[in-house]
């Protein structure tokens, strides 16, 4: 026997006065509703914060354990290890007491050439199953014309390639790091990156660092859509106009006047990458790294529309006596 079903008159009515308010919910055409602004706090959480610059530039001069249990006790999620000559017996402790303190290696300085200290790199995280981004830099002049650019990028393009395709064989990637000069400035670093992928080369990408970008600040906003599909990282500094000029290079993350719209414009371009925090100073890595902690919460709470408290009176800097 078939169950017959009656519709109800006052239901029927019902179901007619809900899609009747859908309706009129729905945007009209051409009117995309806008979203709210993504908040800030994930870009910016701990776990997708690396410290970077804490081993030369640490008055502590830590050393592997000593370094994982600071940024384990500071609550980073990743790290970015600079070393220098002294450092090298001491790779494989590192690595290790990384792993003990669970923070993850997210990238590491790296030599400008495929020579015996950047292969002795590529082995130990091959032999620690560590991928890896390579941080590689450069220099150059200004150039004169458009073929002497296109025989940098060419030229450039060919000594990056091996060191990326070293590093693909052990599911690592390279980012181009800005640090002044012809190779410091970001659409060079795309033009190179392009250049490589015509050659099938296509692990490559950029590394973006604000202490080497005062003269882009008028310009950054552009940089951050151009930078975009290249952007493996961004390491964050406490930026003024001119700082760079002014004595003022490293400041910790809100004492500078441009930190907050420069959050605000990294945020909202809706790249979600990691995120470095420096130390770059001789001054305890430690106690640099929570001021810029402390200064990075104060200006993510504004962002988010939060009350941020007082302004945080940093431990390792003061601003210079007015005359």
């Amino acid at each position: 026997m078939r169950t017959q079903f009656v519709r109800h008159p006052l239901r029927a009515a019902a179901g007619l006065l809900v899609l009747a308010a859908l309706l009129l919910a729905k945007p009209a055409p051409g009117s995309a509703a806008q979203p709210p602004s993504p908040s800030g706090s994930s870009l910016f959480a701990s776990n997708n914060l690396a410290a970077w610059c804490i081993v030369p530039f640490d008055a502590r001069k830590r050393g592997p354990e000593e370094r994982a249990a600071m940024l384990q006790r500071l609550g980073f999620g990743l790290f970015a290890y600079d070393y220098r000559a002294e450092h090298i017996p001491t790779f494989d402790a590192e690595l290790e007491a990384l792993k003990r303190r669970q923070v993850s290696l997210l990238a590491w300085w790296f030599p400008g050439a495929l020579n015996d200290e950047a292969r002795l790199i590529l082995e130990t995280l091959k032999r620690h199953g560590v991928r890896a981004q390579l941080w590689i830099t450069g220099g150059g002049e200004p150039l004169k014309n458009p073929a002497e650019q296109a025989a940098r990028v060419e030229a450039e393009a060919g000594r990056i390639r091996p060191i990326a395709d070293a590093a693909e064989k052990i599911g690592c990637s390279v980012a181009l790091y800005n640090h002044g000069g012809w190779f410091g400035e970001p659409e060079n670093q795309v033009a190179i990156i392009e250049r490589l992928k015509t050659g099938g080369v296509t692990n490559v990408g950029i590394v973006y660092n604000q202490h080497h970008g005062h003269s882009h600040l008028d310009r950054f906003p552009a940089l951050m859509a151009t930078m975009k599909p290249y952007l493996l990282a961004l390491n964050l500094n406490g930026m003024t106009r001119d700082g760079d000029k002014l004595g003022k290079k490293i400041l910790p993350l809100g004492q500078g006047d441009l930190d907050l719209e420069l959050l605000r414009i990294i945020r909202d371009s809706g790249w979600r990458g990691p995120i470095g925090i420096l130390n770059h100073t001789d001054e305890d890595a430690e106690a640099r790294l929570r001021d810029n902690l402390e200064g990075l919460n104060w200006l993510v709470s504004q962002l988010d529309g939060r009350a941020p408290g007082p302004k945080p009176v940093p431990r390792t800097w003061r601003p210079p006596a007015t005359p």
